[in-house]
């Protein structure tokens, strides 16, 4: 029995959605999915908190970073999914680089020279282990001599945090000043 989702309405176009983000198992562009449902953005986007809406209490959950959308197993689900697929534990981060991945996080997007202003140190290795690691990335780059690259979280980050966006970072700390 073939039958074709309706893309014309909110929950067929939800359906779509979740569809091809379970079959591409990667993140994926509001635009490329705009191109791959040829449906408008305002749609998608409706599909996308539909389908959000949707999973909320179930296994998996929408996630999204800046434009980009992944379908994901729910945090809650982690020992589960653990005992299933017995992963590779990553390396611990060290205090410098936990230190510089905040400091990305929340003032993304930022250069190496800035991260270094606040940090007041060096952050040149740190910033290639975050990277090797796949928690930051170049996000583009400043329009300023040399064209320095600008870093930003990457989806991986989220899905380490179990945060279905930046917006569910807690609160950054306020103090009067940085640290030196």
């Amino acid at each position: 029995m073939n039958r074709a989702i309706d893309v014309r309405d909110t929950t067929g176009l939800a359906a779509a959605l979740e569809a091809v983000l379970f079959t591409l198992n990667r993140p994926v562009t509001i635009l490329e999915l705009q191109d791959i449902l040829q449906s408008p953005l305002p749609d998608v986007e409706a599909a996308a908190a539909a389908l959000a809406e949707g999973l909320a209490g179930r296994g998996l959950f929408l996630q999204r970073h800046q434009d980009q959308l992944q379908l994901v197993t729910d945090p809650a689900q982690a020992d589960v999914v653990r005992r299933v697929l017995r992963p590779e534990y990553p390396s611990r981060l060290s205090p410098a680089a936990y230190e510089t991945l905040a400091i990305i996080a929340y003032r993304q997007p930022l250069t190496r020279a800035r991260i270094e202003e606040i940090r007041g140190v060096n952050c040149e290795a740190v910033l290639e282990s975050l990277e090797e690691k796949g928690l930051i990335e170049e996000t583009g780059r400043l329009e300023a001599p040399g064209s320095p690259r600008l870093f930003g979280t990457t989806m991986k980050f989220l899905q380490i945090l179990g945060l279905s966006s930046l917006e569910e970072l807690p609160p950054a700390p306020q103090s009067g000043s940085t640290s030196s």
